[in-house]
């Protein structure tokens, strides 16, 4: 805290220095809140800080908006009053209240946020000021995130062993049945086709019987029909 303290007030110095110009002698006094402490998870991508100011005894003209960040042992410019990323931080203003958006948040933007409103027209020391500060702390799921990424790994080459192992247990299991299988098949195609064979047989022979007995009764000349007019030389 102590360290803190030092760098805000060197921060003071620098700010007066900047700030300080040629102006009428006024009595223009602003008086600058922020909330002590916020939270946010990374995963939302984005969180905006909040700054109130009030200002009395100063020029309507709008104040300018300066936003500092303390570290453990150094600060950083973050918008002087231009940011020095304007993908990485945006100032939004509206009347007395003050937005700073921090965008791709990560657990490495966790520090000190300070908003300090100035009303450069003013010579008066109270026409600069700056809040307490903001401690952002920023919560991150990376491990988490990793160990989830990893069982979801492992749970997939176990599917994918499991299902070739599967697999092979399957074609092998058919491998050993199919020709137990093709002998039965083939020994039952060759029963019928002998049985067909020996029917073709049998009924052949009964055929060929048929037309003997046939071709006998044809051929077998009766007594009875013998005609005794023909006249036969003996």
């Amino acid at each position: 805290m102590a360290s803190f303290n030092k760098f805000k007030n060197m921060l003071m110095l620098a700010f007066d220095w900047i700030l300080y110009g040629a102006g009428v002698a006024g009595h223009c006094r602003v008086t600058v809140t922020q909330p002590r402490f916020q939270q946010a998870d990374s995963s939302v991508n984005s969180v905006s800080l909040t700054c109130n100011f009030s200002a009395s005894g100063c020029s309507s003209s709008p104040p300018e908006v300066l936003w500092f960040r303390f570290l453990t042992n150094t600060h950083q410019d973050l918008c002087t009053p231009g940011c020095t990323d304007h993908h990485k931080y945006k100032v939004h203003s509206l009347e007395n209240n003050i937005l700073l958006e921090i965008k791709d948040l990560t657990v490495d933007d966790s520090g000190v946020y300070t908003c300090g409103i100035a009303f450069s027209d003013s010579d008066s020391p109270l026409s600069k000021q700056t809040g307490d500060g903001t401690v952002l702390t920023v919560t991150g799921k990376q491990h988490s995130n990793e160990k989830l990424i990893s069982m979801i790994i492992t749970s997939s080459l176990l599917f994918l062993y499991s299902s070739a192992v599967l697999t092979s247990f399957v074609v092998y299991k058919k491998k050993m049945f199919l020709p137990t299988k093709n002998v039965a098949l083939n020994q039952n195609i060759l029963n019928n086709l002998q049985n067909i064979n020996s029917g073709r047989k049998v009924f052949q022979a009964i055929a060929q019987e048929l037309q003997k007995q046939r071709f006998a009764h044809h051929c077998q000349l009766p007594d009875d029909l013998e005609d005794d007019t023909v006249y036969q030389n003996r």
